[in-house]
Parts: C-alpha cells; structure tokens; sequence
C-alpha cells in the first residue's frame, strides 16, 4: 500500500529543463519567443540586457497565462540577501584617484538609483538602509501576475524585469509611475507559465540562463544550480559573435561543466540571426568558388553550412578534452544549429524550415518522448507488480521458512555491500594520478593565470574596481564590463584538466566498463536478484509474484541511488574551487579593504603576494584531499 501511494501520477510532469545560456544580445529572448510561438512576449532589445536573472518558461493545464516575479529577501530570519549587495555596492561608489571614468561603478550607481531614486548613489550604507524604497515591494516578496492574453501578460511583466544599462539611455526617459515599477536589481527570478501547447510539449521548461552569473551572491548561486539542473544546454550567441569573437568558447567552457558537475545530456552551439548577412559582402569573401551566389537566400544557407562544419568541429574539440570517446553527445548529428528567429515571423529571405525553429522543436519533442517514455513504462510496470503481489499474496506462508530466507538474504546483500564499496574504491582510485597530475600543473602555472587577471592589456582604468568587487565578493564577479571572474576556479583550472576525462567516465550514464560507477552498480544489482531467484524455491503464482516485487524494488532502490550520485556529483566537482576560495578568504578580505592612491597596484600585490603564500602552504593538494574526501562521503 505505501508503494502504491508513493507512486507519483503525474509522473509525466516531471521537469525536462532546457537551459538557453548566453551573453547580452545574443537573442536568447527572441528565439525562445520563436520556439514558443509568442513574438515579442518576453522582453528583446538587440545588444542590450533586457534581464539578468534567470527567466523560467513552461506550459500548464492552466487557461491562464501566468507569472511570479520573486524578490531577494529582506527580512532577518532568511537571509539579508539585498542588503548584502547593497554593502558591497556602496563599497565600490566610494571615490577613487585611480580612475576618471568608471563604467562599473555607473552600473552600480544605476542600481541603487533604481531602488532609492535619484542622488541616492551619494548616500552611505546606514543611510541607504533608513531610506523608504521609491518603489513599492510587497511583503511577500513575490509579484505575481494573470492575464487571459499573452499580449496583456507580456505588457504588465515587462517594466518589472527590464533592466536599465548606462548605455541604453533609458533611465531619463522613465516616467515617474514607472520608476515604481523597476524591480530589476532586485529580482531574484522570473516564473511564466503558459497554457498547453500544440508546439511545447508540457513539463518541459526552458530557462533563459545569463551567460555570466550576477553581482548578488544568492542569484549567483541560482545561476549555478539552475545550469546544473538542466538536462540539455544551448550555448545561444548571435552569428556575428561567433564569427568574430572568442565569446562563445567560453560560453560553451561554462556550458561543459554541467556535463562534469549537474544533469546535462546534451548540449548544442546554436548561432541567431543567421539572416543577418550583406551579400554584397559576402561575395566577396567567397571570391573563387565556382558556384555564383545571387540572392540572400542562397547566401545564407550556404554560409548557415559552412558555420555548422566550421563549429561542429570547434563543439567536438571540446566535448572529446572532457567526455569518453563513445559517449553519446559525441555521436548525435546536430551539435550546431543556424537560427532565424526574425525570418521565422517575417519570411523574406527564408522558410519556416530553413529558419530551423521548427528544427529546434522537433529535438524538443523527441528529446521529451525519449526521457518520457522509460519512465512511463517503468511506472506502469512497477504498479502492475505490486497490483499482482497484492492479488496473489498468501497470508497462511511459513514464517519460519520466510525468516530463514530473509537471514540469507540479508547476509548476503550486507557481503555485496562491502564488496560495492571496494569496487566503488576502486572506481574512484583512478583519479588519484590525474589529482596529482593536476595539482603538479596547478603550482606550476598559477602565477601566469593570476597575470591575466591582474595585467591589462589596455590599461587598469575601471578595473580596480572590478578588482575590488571579486575580492568583496570572495574571489567571484559578474561584471556587465569584464564578463564573468572567478579567481577560484581559474586557480583550479589545471587540475579539472587533468581529471576531466576520468571524472566523466566515472559518472556517465552509459554502462561503459568497471570504472563508471553505474557498471558497479548494475554488477550488485544483477548479484542481488539472481540471489533472489536461487532463494525462492517454491514456484507458487504468490512466490513468483514476491519475487518479481523484490526485484523491482531493487531496481527502484538503484535508480535512487543513481539519482542521489547525479546530486551528489556537483558537490564533488565544485569541491577543488570552493576549497581553494576557502583557503584564499582572508587574502581576499585584506584586498577589499584598501582604499586610495595606488589601489589597483596594492590590491594587486596582496592579492599576488596571497595566493603565493597558500600555494606554499599546500592549497592544491588541500584541495584534492577535499575532492577526495567528498569522493568517499559518496560512498
């Protein structure tokens, strides 16, 4: 009967989460409008932000199209989430003599203005604090929203979520009505549920993922754990970006993680504004090739093929430096797709089709049905054999006969328990010369990773600042200027690539050999039930149907097990940064402090001058002592 009420029936609800992940402008907001079939319903600005938390988007039951927009918190017993960025904000407006014009501290004076009206930028923490917001944020730090029409939803969510930038030029033209309405700096993130689709299939969510993290620690921490949740990633960058810049690389750097620390299964590069093409140009640039090109049409496409060979191999590169050569991502077609969201409402220059958000979906959907349908055959299954257990089920067995079985049972599984252990031992033991490969690496190359954090090529103006902020920040900064800095996990770097590719053995999902630790499992697993079957040597219908109950319990009680590992495996990646940050806190302390003349260069030394004395001090080989540790807690 338990099992029976622990069997979810909405099981086929279950998330299936796709991230979007990407920087400013690269039109994530404008493909998923695309993909959902709603131009314009969430918030698009071409090369400016529009949001920076994390937007949330799924289909329901509901006729309603709804939304929740949640606050950081201000209350006490939670956690003084706003405040505690809004100390760190006042901390870097403080005047320097370093710097004439500062784009990082205009962003963050824009962000205090939007909470506490204008001049507010010149107030102290203690001031700010005492000061009555100018807009009106509800005790329940959630705004939700519900509206018949996605047109009526989209205009009302709008103001809420935009944010402002000191190079849109949009805070003089905010009425003062609307200025009540900027919650941007203080947005947690973003909910929107619309009614059932014929396009999406329900329970699959997108997430429309910053490509660089956020100033506020605890939006910083959703951004982590909202990438590691998602069973597919798209690296979204626009056409000209990938072209011409190295952005994307590192985006799909990031994007890689969640393969080695969260719930990824796939990932894609997916290049926007494929349509944004001048073709007299173009011609140029393909001067000599023996086919002529006469209309965009033609050039588009031809240029949407040579990017998808072009990119595909720089995808591959860096799925094979991490992942088994047979792993699934390594094999599927599809790593790049050319997208169009513009010309997927217009027509133009291309077809729905070419455009590839049909594309696009159609992934969706059989990505849906392949995560779907094992699961819906594992749940019939499992009813159907407690409904037979139940029926068939004798109450006049032999008890002692069944105590006896149940004492045999029971030393046996606790004697493949020990065993499991020591595979998993084992299983875990090949990372121990990658550890020590990594860490030889690490002492050898920090100080050349720490030069391209605290050298500029052009220049130190405004990023002392910058500086300053990763110290506040322990190590950690999302900046709208320099993109994203992580000290922490730079100083790991090394290390992560020499245990990339053991690491992801270790935990893949396919079966592979005796060093993943699904085979391991899978090895007790099949010990376990064979033994069920060797025990029950009556051949009753009640038996048999005993038997095929524990054996499905069995599985069930791996398949948990697998899931808590999947949970479990981000706490063992991150482990290697978040030990050296713990060992680097009080250096970054000491830098934050410094004030005045000089600052950038002082900072610079005590940060130098830190990280060299824990490096002396063993901080890689703490760190993988502490991988190690959580490694065995796993066990």
């Amino acid at each position: 009967r338990n099992r029976l009420k622990g069997l979810k029936p909405d099981i086929l609800l279950d998330p299936v989460c796709i991230g979007l992940f990407g920087s400013t402008g690269a039109g994530k907001s404008t493909l998923l409008n695309a993909i959902i079939e709603k131009n314009f319903f969430l918030p698009v600005s071409g090369s400016k932000t529009c949001t920076s938390c994390v937007v949330q988007i799924n289909t329901s039951r509901t006729k309603n199209y709804e939304a929740k927009v949640y606050l950081l918190s201000d209350e006490a017993r939670i956690i003084f989430e706003w405040k505690d960025e809004l100390k760190s904000l006042v901390a870097l407006l403080e005047p320097d003599e370093d710097s004439e014009k500062d784009d990082e501290r205009d962003e963050n004076a824009l962000k205090i203005r939007a909470i506490y009206g204008k001049g507010a930028e010149t107030k102290t923490y203690e001031e700010l604090c005492a000061m009555k917001p100018i807009i009106n944020i509800p005790s329940s730090r959630c705004i939700s929203f519900k509206e018949t029409q996605a047109e009526a939803l989209s205009e009302k969510l709008e103001p809420y979520i935009r944010t402002q930038s000191i190079n849109d030029n949009r805070e003089t033209e905010i009425s003062e009505e609307d200025k009540k309405t900027q919650f941007w700096p203080l947005i947690k993130n973003v909910e929107v549920t619309l009614p059932r689709s014929d396009v999406i299939p329900e329970g699959v969510i997108f997430m429309d993922i910053p490509g660089t993290g956020d100033f506020n620690s605890k939006r910083d921490a959703m951004w982590k754990e909202n990438i590691n949740k998602c069973s597919v990633i798209w690296v979204v960058n626009s056409f000209e970006r990938i072209q011409g810049e190295k952005n994307h690389e590192k985006l799909l750097s990031e994007g890689m993680k969640a393969f080695q620390s969260g719930m990824c299964r796939d990932i894609a590069l997916v290049a926007t504004k494929s349509d944004s093409l001048d073709l007299e140009e173009y011609k140029r640039e393909r001067k000599g090739k023996n086919t002529p090109i006469t209309n965009e049409h033609d050039a588009i496409l031809e240029r949407n093929e040579m990017v998808k060979e072009q990119k595909s191999k720089v995808v591959k590169r860096s799925l094979e430096k991490k992942l088994p050569s047979n792993s699934e991502v390594l094999q599927k077609a599809d790593l790049v797709y050319t997208v169009s969201a513009r010309e997927y409402w217009q027509g133009k220059k291309l077809s729905k089709e070419e455009t590839e958000i049909p594309k696009l979906r159609e992934y969706i959907w059989k990505f849906y049905v392949s995560e779907k349908r094992k699961m819906l055959i594992d749940y019939v299954q499992e009813a159907l054999v407690i409904f037979k257990l139940i029926q068939n089920l004798s109450f006049n067995q032999d008890k002692q006969h069944l105590h006896v079985k149940k004492k045999i049972l029971k030393d046996f599984i606790m004697g493949k328990i020990s065993e499991l252990e020591k595979d998993i031992e084992k299983c875990f033991a090949s990372m121990e010369q990658p550890l020590n490969e990594g860490v030889n690496e690490a002492k050898k190359s920090y100080e050349k990773i720490m030069r391209k954090f605290l050298t500029r090529d052009r220049g130190y103006q405004g990023y002392h600042r910058t500086l300053k902020a990763v110290c506040l920040k322990n190590g950690v900064f999302a900046s709208r200027i320099f993109d994203r800095i992580d000290i922490n996990e730079s100083l790991a770097q090394p290390i992560y690539e020499k245990i990339d590719m053991n690491f992801g053995q270790i935990f893949r999902i396919q079966m592979g050999t005796r060093a993943t630790l699904k085979a391991n499992l899978v090895t007790f697993q099949c010990a376990v039930q064979q033994k069920l079957k060797e025990t029950e040597t009556k051949k009753s219908v009640a038996d048999a149907c005993r038997l095929e109950f524990l054996e499905q319990e069995t599985d069930f009680i791996l398949s948990e097990t697998e899931k808590v590992i999947l949970q479990r495996k981000a706490d063992i990646y991150h482990s290697l940064s978040a030990s050296i940050q713990k060992d680097l806190l009080l250096c970054y302390e000491e830098a934050a402090k410094i004030r005045g003349s000089q600052a950038y260069q002082r900072m610079q030394n005590v940060i130098s001058q830190g990280i060299k004395n824990e490096v002396e001090r063993g901080i890689f080989e703490k760190a993988k002592e502490k991988m190690k540790i959580e490694f065995l807690k796993l066990k």
